[in-house]
């Protein structure tokens, strides 16, 4: 069997079957329609259209094959069980999430996961407008005979959703590292072929689906080559009473980055702090210094550590969130799924940018630095305190979630305050960090809310 051989002339015939017919019961039909980020709609994406019914023919006989391979090649059904856990995206979030704990090299962790989101996410977008302006009926719909592996989703057939998120994300990663390109467009073909295997896609809508993600990744590549991360930090660090002091600061760039949504990284830059020997501060400095650290103190140093791991820092939301989404049964929804990540990580890397401009605007000195006697429990980051960044995206992180889940919003907003309080907690944080860095995560989720609820998701 080779799938290239069907490639040719797929495209030629125009469908018998494409027709508005009823969408009652149909996986979000109006999904084509929702907003993009990275391309200017899920229409300006539309696939050619699918083969006629002589070409579909072949395709279905390709099928019968491949579908009775399942039953004598072990390799298959893995591979069809691995991609059909959950929606096409959620295996790549769960690719990112295991190589992020494994402490593989990763670069900027949430622009990795930011712009994987926003690709699958579009791709989704384009690939159900595609799916209802054509109608294909799924293989099985055409031939009740074929041997089905997996539950239908309800929804057209073409083009192929897995293929379409997973050429995306490949692509995308393939541009962050490129030295396992080859690998990361070998497991998207896996991704797209595994649905051909278990009955549920046509050979022709595998193929439409691949170059549909590979052209939404394009624009999402070209949009992250301008974000202005790849500048080099050339400033000086300013001295003084209440500056931070250290040498090559982490995240100076950040705060030069071009955001998705901000209209610039000051827009809510937080009010300038007070001075380091004011009343306030002073307190604040006791406060931290006086916080129980030692042996009895075992319940806030564990918390404090776990915010200060990879899980605590970069993937606690996309944890609930996929555990939110499966015990809500929208785990099988691709565009509900795909905009549940896409605006995670979108509020994410604003807030970040955000944080940083407010960081490096005020350089403003760490509790230790201030009063020696503060001992953190691990090593506070090399760069200013005010506001503090885990408070900032713990906020947003939180805001997002409560957005998206509103039935968990107490959860996930309590969750989101845990993660600043710990701060001050671990030693390397005052509550005027933490506060100012709520309110920031606050405002920055809040243009992103206003965003989603005019997406026409609703």
């Amino acid at each position: 069997m080779n799938l290239r051989i069907l490639s040719l002339g797929v495209m030629i015939l125009l469908p018998v079957w494409a027709q508005s017919g009823p969408t009652a019961g149909q996986t979000e039909p109006n999904a084509g329609k929702w907003k993009t980020w990275a391309i200017p709609s899920g229409k300006d994406y539309r696939v050619p259209p699918p083969p006629g019914a002589a070409a579909t023919q072949d395709e279905l006989q390709f099928l019968r094959e491949a579908t009775a391979a399942v039953k004598t090649d072990a390799r298959i059904p893995p591979q069809i069980a691995y991609w059909d856990a959950g929606s096409p995206a959620y295996r790549w979030i769960d690719m990112i999430s295991k190589r992020f704990l494994a402490g593989q090299p990763t670069g900027e962790s949430n622009r990795i996961l930011t712009y994987v989101a926003m690709a699958m996410y579009d791709a989704t977008v384009a690939a159900w407008d595609s799916k209802y302006a054509y109608n294909r009926p799924r293989p099985n719909q055409v031939d009740p005979r074929l041997s089905i592996s997996v539950a239908v989703p309800q929804s057209p057939s073409y083009p192929s959703e897995h293929a379409a998120a997973a050429a995306a994300a490949a692509e995308v990663l393939a541009y962050m590292f490129p030295s396992e390109a080859a690998e990361f467009r070998s497991l998207a073909e896996e991704a797209g072929r595994s649905r051909l295997y278990a009955g549920v896609n046509f050979p022709s809508d595998y193929f439409a689906g691949m170059d549909l993600g590979r052209r939404v990744a394009e624009a999402v590549i070209a949009k992250a080559r301008l974000d202005g991360s790849g500048t080099v930090w050339t400033g000086t660090i300013p001295t003084g009473k209440c500056f931070w002091n250290g040498t090559n600061p982490g995240n100076a760039t950040v705060a030069n980055f071009k955001p998705l949504l901000l209209s610039t990284p000051s827009e809510f830059r937080p009010p300038t702090p007070p001075a380091c020997d004011s009343a306030t501060v002073v307190s604040q400095t006791a406060d931290v210094r006086n916080f129980p650290r030692g042996p009895t103190a075992f319940a806030t140093n564990e918390r404090a550590f776990y915010w200060q791991s990879v899980d605590g820092r970069v993937l606690w939301n996309y944890r609930l969130a996929n555990q939110w989404l499966s015990e809500d049964s929208l785990d099988k929804n691709p565009p509900r799924v795909a905009r549940v990540y896409a605006l995670m990580a979108a509020t994410w890397f604003d807030s970040f940018i955000a944080s940083n401009d407010g960081k490096f605007a005020y350089w403003y000195i760490r509790p230790h630095q201030l009063d020696p006697a503060i001992v953190p429990i691990f090593p506070a980051p090399n760069f200013p305190s005010y506001p503090s960044n885990h408070s900032t995206l713990s906020a947003a992180n939180g805001e997002m979630l409560a957005y998206l889940f509103p039935a968990r919003a107490d959860e996930a907003r309590s969750i989101g305050k845990q993660a600043g309080d710990s701060r001050i907690w671990a030693g390397i944080h005052y509550e005027i960090d933490n506060e100012s860095g709520v309110a920031l995560g606050k405002k920055v989720a809040q243009k992103f809310i206003d965003w989603a609820k005019s997406d026409g998701s609703q």
